[in-house]
């Protein structure tokens, strides 16, 4: 896709920012990366794993490796140690690239290691024809670990046909133009990161990178290379509407997309209002399969998932016995079809994975979703995240799109801790709004539960705690498992008709 890119644009600005490069300038560089690769022994076949931050050196990278026809393997910045250790003996890389930021990390691992810097040193002694050989759409790509949100994360690889597929689904289904125009700033160890790069070539567009998210350092960027696309999750557009600066640096930006977690309707009207922007999609998918449903519009329907992707199949099955199907309008876990080009094979050395997952050529998301009666998906939450509160069913994600309009918080999270009484009690931490101390935002919030959130008695939460952040994975993904395993600091709780 680069080099095909560079034939027809070859001085169109492939890579902004601060240290621009034309399409031929950066197919010259990769290939020359490559070839430095390949000096170090790297071949057709082997993984090469890297623990870098995102940016221009990143993505060089990743491209490089791909015309070696060897896989990437992209780690997480924010693993520790014990998980690290355990992705880079389950890649088995030929080759560990790390920076000075990494070195520490990177000491105590039995692998070897090369420094990012002088991997370029060696590259600008290569020649940057382009290279020879042949690559099958059915070899290995990249391997993605999730993030681990519930246990060791998982390998996923992904072969070059599927990821060619999802970049051209992503193109279609966030209505991409002929040299649009995309922040970088999503991290090439996870799926967001990877399609946003790839689509950006496959359209002849500028790909801006931003090595790690900054709110005013993205806003600089966006303004200044008149960025006209963002695929950003939630809690990165909250960030930047948070600044109150957003409206005057996105004058450019036309395409709005999200994914990675579900954005509340608060959010939504907010992001809409600033930018005003002519498509709004909302992208519901995963690492396994890139694309499950796509909602095309969703200042139409805020919250909504949409219906199945270009390229795939989606049906809600009973979470009790995937083989069967639901009826319309009953809730049900999400089942992709793996028929999907975008969709990955099995997970590395995870067999026990794959019987959970893939279920007669279906994988089961443990996403829960209803169907409304114009077929469009709405997901209701996770099948780990549901509260069982005095033999109820309630899943938090409705609560929280009802609280997170008090402008007593912040943010919220919604999770369910152990009761007596309920079994498990409904529970929002909150983290204060500026200006308010903790003790303040959980007694406001407390009353607007009652009062004013629309919430039906058994939904409204029995306990409210303050703390000082909600924990996220590199990707904003909320690690709810904090709570519900007690590693958290409160800072001041009120229990609804009990004590404070």
């Amino acid at each position: 896709m680069l080099t095909w890119t560079a034939d027809r644009y070859p001085g169109r600005k492939a890579v902004g920012g601060p240290q621009p490069l034309t399409y031929r300038q950066w197919d010259a560089r990769t290939s020359q990366l490559a070839r430095a690769l390949a000096g170090l022994g790297v071949r057709h076949g082997d993984r090469v794993a890297f623990l870098l931050p995102g940016g221009e050196p990143m993505a060089s990278l990743h491209l490089a490796v791909q015309k070696l026809g060897a896989a990437s393997v992209p780690l997480s910045i924010r693993f520790g140690p014990a998980e690290l250790a355990y992705c880079v003996a389950d890649a088995d890389p030929v080759l560990v690239v790390g920076d000075e930021t990494t070195q520490a990390a990177l000491a105590a691992l039995d692998t070897r290691r090369q420094d990012r810097a002088a991997l370029d040193q060696l590259a600008r002694d290569e020649p940057d024809g382009e290279l020879t050989g042949t690559l099958r759409p059915e070899e290995v790509s990249v391997i993605l670990y999730t993030s681990g949100t519930t246990g060791r994360p998982k390998g996923v690889p992904r072969t070059h046909g599927a990821e060619h597929a999802a970049a051209v689904a992503h193109v279609i289904q966030t209505q991409h133009r002929p040299g649009e125009v995309t922040l970088g700033v999503m991290p090439l160890f996870h799926t967001m990161g990877v399609r946003t790069l790839l689509a950006s070539i496959l359209v002849g567009g500028t790909w801006v990178p931003q090595a790690g998210f900054d709110a005013d350092t993205s806003l600089e960027l966006i303004t200044r290379d008149r960025v006209s696309a963002l695929y950003l999750v939630p809690a990165i557009y909250w960030s930047l509407l948070r600044t109150g600066r957003l409206a005057e640096a996105g004058g450019a930006v036309s395409r709005v997309a999200y994914a990675g977690a579900p954005m509340t309707q608060a959010l939504v009207e907010d992001l809409a209002g600033t930018l005003d922007p002519e498509v709004f999609v909302n992208h519901f998918g995963s690492t396994e399969i890139y694309t499950f449903s796509i909602c095309p519009d969703v200042r139409k329907k805020p919250g909504c998932a949409g219906r199945a992707g270009v390229f795939s199949r989606v049906r809600l099955v009973d979470p009790r016995d995937p083989a069967v199907t639901v009826p319309p309008g009953t809730q049900g876990q999400v089942a992709v079809s793996m028929a999907s080009p975008e969709a990955f094979r099995g997970y590395r050395n995870r067999p026990d994975a794959d019987t959970r997952a893939i279920r007669d050529g279906w994988y089961l998301t443990g996403d829960l979703a209803a169907e409304d009666g114009d077929g469009d998906l709405w997901v209701t939450g996770r099948v780990d995240d549901m509260i069982n509160s005095g033999g109820e069913n309630i899943y938090p994600d409705e609560i929280e799109d009802a609280l997170a309009r008090c402008p007593a918080v912040s943010a919220v999270v919604v999770v369910g801790l152990p009761d007596d009484r309920w079994g498990q009690a409904v529970t929002a931490f909150v983290v204060a709004a500026g200006g308010l101390s903790p003790g303040q935002a959980v007694a406001q919030l407390a009353g607007y539960a009652r009062d004013r959130s629309g919430l039906a008695a058994i939904k409204r939460p029995k306990r409210f705690i303050a703390v000082d952040h909600i924990p996220t994975s590199a990707v904003g993904k909320i690690l709810r498992r904090e709570f519900t395993e007690g590693r958290y600091q409160p800072l001041a709780e009120i229990r609804p008709g009990g004590t404070a």
